[in-house]
């Protein structure tokens, strides 16, 4: 279950990297970086990771790279957190 969401989430970062790419060729609308940022915090970073290397998007801005290493980091957290807290819930309710 886990490792669908994530897929998902970074399959979409992704093309939402890719589209805020080809924009920034053309000089188009872009993505808001909050945006980019909201979708690596929620499990896309993966896909945000590959699409920075591959695409070679947003690479050189430090701020941004650093807001997005700590939404990784955020993330994991959460998710190790979550882990613990229903290794904990399951102990308990296996104890009641």
């Amino acid at each position: 279950m886990i490792l669908s969401i994530y897929g998902i989430a970074s399959l979409l970062t992704f093309l939402i990297y890719a589209v805020d790419k080809a924009a920034a060729k053309k000089g188009g609308w872009r993505i808001k970086e909050s945006t980019l940022h909201l979708l690596s915090f929620i499990g896309g970073w993966p896909g945000a990771l590959v699409a920075q290397k591959t695409l070679r998007h947003k690479t050189r801005k430090q701020p941004f790279r650093f807001i997005f290493w700590v939404t990784v980091i955020l993330n994991i957290g959460l998710l190790v957190g979550l882990y613990e807290f229903t290794s904990l819930a399951d102990s308990v309710f296996t104890f009641l």
